[in-house]
């Protein structure tokens, strides 16, 4: 008798310090417990990518300059996936003897590794085509 007296009492004590070791953990997360886990937004509350930020540019087409130092620098700057380099002007010689109009057509149509338009999906053919001339300027 004295062995289920010795046994429950061992049994009682170990739960109550389970137990009260839980609580004093539950108490110091409770807060991160009930966090909640991301924050709601309405539109226009904050900035995003998508956002639409008045501007002091004008509204007009964008030079060539501009377009190619936003779309084009990546790879005619370094070279990347073959494309010659602006300004290296042995690496234009087979290109140039196409005629600018060819250089335009593939600037809008894309061209072996480069993408239609060269990543500038609302660039206008005005707009390539000044990219393109500022492209082969000075060769």
């Amino acid at each position: 008798m004295h062995l289920i007296k010795r046994i429950t009492l061992l049994i009682g004590l170990t739960a109550t310090l389970f137990t009260a070791a839980a609580f004093a953990q539950a108490e110091g997360d409770l807060a991160a417990r009930i966090a909640p886990v991301g924050d709601v937004y309405l539109d226009g509350e904050i900035v995003t990518a998508n956002t639409v930020v008045e501007s002091s540019e004008p509204a007009g087409p964008r030079s060539g300059e501009k377009i190619y130092n936003t779309y084009c620098v990546a790879c005619h700057g370094t070279g990347a996936a073959g494309a010659p380099i602006k300004g290296k002007a042995d690496q234009w010689t087979t290109r140039l003897t196409q005629g600018e109009a060819t250089l335009i057509k593939h600037a809008i149509e894309g061209f072996n590794a480069m993408p239609a338009r060269g990543t500038c999906s609302d660039c206008s053919d005005d707009e390539m085509m000044a990219t393109v001339q500022f492209l082969i300027k000075g060769l």
